[in-house]
């Protein structure tokens, strides 16, 4: 599997990479500059659409391997199209092989058909919601949104995604699943929890993208922490999507670590957390024929590997209530401007929230494995990194 997952992310790499490099071409062209500002951390206008990229190399891939899902099932139950059947291809279909223009679709292809065949419907939803998330945040980024419609946007897509996951398979993007189906009482609250799960994981990395590098490097990071937990219960779809997502990536970051020559925009930083809440409703954190009342603190793992960016997203909110503004209305009290305030540079305090991040989600994984006691000692190594950055957050003056 080693060899397939290098070619994933590194085929997602390249296209993102290229998109990228597109759309920063294009940029002022298209009216989609990023022009400096009294919140803004950059100095010259920049390029904010490298959300295109990132979206290109994530969705593109994944599309053409549904397709490819399509076209293998179609061959292996009912034969080569007639244009491309020889009599070698006719051959290896009756032996219970594939071939494809002469060549013969690997075996580990073929064990994973069904399982692949049987996401297919969810996984083309979710691409279509994402696309949709991807819109809208480039329409916000050509000409800014007030904050309330855009996110009632948010709120519409999200229901839908878990809506219509319903009516394709029970549970398809809903978390607390053994609450009940419908029509059941508690089904609402999990449907309920489902949409602001992804609600508030979309707008936590649109409120981290505040500095060069922070959201996607920080996305990054969680993607690949739910690699580990996705590999370790065997969920190789899960996996190959979080591949592409990681490759998309890594190809903005070439040109976005500080410093940055171009930005995301709301149609990157909106579409990193709706694919990450996405695909942590769809991974399993405990493993197969684990019982939930024996490890049901294994559920609260996506909790602790996305803890920075919510604990930036409540405190920000927290204080922009307090003092009687709009949570939706930008300002300079992110965990990163207080870092730079404190004396870090730019760089440094993205460096230090990659660290924070690795840390509080690094053992996450470890819960479906742990007893009771282990466990407790995990949530208090989250609670003490917490603790660390509260610490951080105070130090010094810092209100603006």
């Amino acid at each position: 599997m080693i060899l397939p997952a290098i070619m994933l992310f590194f085929v997602a790499f390249v296209i993102s990479w290229i998109g990228v490099g597109l759309a920063k071409h294009y940029a002022r062209r298209l009216g989609l500059m990023d022009d400096p500002g009294h919140r803004k951390v950059h100095v010259v206008a920049t390029p904010r659409n490298g959300g295109i990229g990132i979206f290109a190399g994530f969705a593109l891939p994944l599309a053409v391997g549904l397709i490819g899902v399509a076209y293998l099932s179609a061959v292996q139950s009912h034969g080569m199209p007639k244009r491309y059947a020889t009599t070698e291809n006719a051959s290896a279909v009756h032996n219970g092989q594939v071939s494809v223009l002469g060549r013969e679709v690997p075996s580990f292809v073929l064990d994973q058909l069904p399982g692949m065949r049987a996401h297919a419907p969810l996984a083309w939803l979710f691409l279509a919601a994402a696309l949709a998330i991807h819109l809208l945040g480039l329409l916000d980024d050509r000409k800014p949104m007030a904050a309330w419609p855009k996110l009632l946007a948010q709120f519409v897509i999200a229901i839908a995604l878990v809506g219509v996951g319903e009516v394709i398979e029970t549970g398809g993007f809903r978390v607390l699943t053994f609450l009940g189906n419908y029509p059941e009482p508690y089904f609402f609250i999990s449907a309920f929890a489902s949409v602001l799960w992804i609600v508030a994981l979309t707008n936590a990395f649109n409120f981290l993208d505040h500095m060069d590098g922070l959201s996607a490097g920080v996305a990054f990071i969680c993607g690949g922490i739910f690699l580990i937990t996705a590999g370790q219960n065997g969920q190789w779809f899960i996996c190959a999507m979080l591949l592409l997502f990681l490759g998309s990536l890594l190809g903005f970051l070439v040109y976005n670590f500080p410093p940055a020559s171009i930005f995301m925009g709301d149609g990157g930083s909106m579409l990193l957390g709706f694919i990450l809440s996405a695909l942590t409703i769809r991974t399993t954190f405990l493993p197969v024929g684990e019982s939930f009342a024996n490890r049901w603190y294994a559920l609260l793992a996506p909790l602790i590997i996305l803890a920075v960016p919510l604990y930036d997203l409540l405190i920000v909110s927290v204080l922009r209530l307090a003092r009687g503004r709009s949570p939706m209305m930008g300002d300079t009290n992110h965990f990163s401007h207080r870092l730079t305030r404190h004396g870090f540079t730019k760089r440094g305090a993205v460096l230090v929230i990659y660290a924070v991040t690795m840390a509080t989600g690094i053992t996450a994984p470890l819960l479906a494995r742990v007893d009771d006691t282990a466990a407790l000692l995990l949530f208090g190594q989250l609670c003490g990194m917490l603790i660390v950055i509260g610490l951080l957050e105070r130090v010094g003056e810092h209100t603006t």
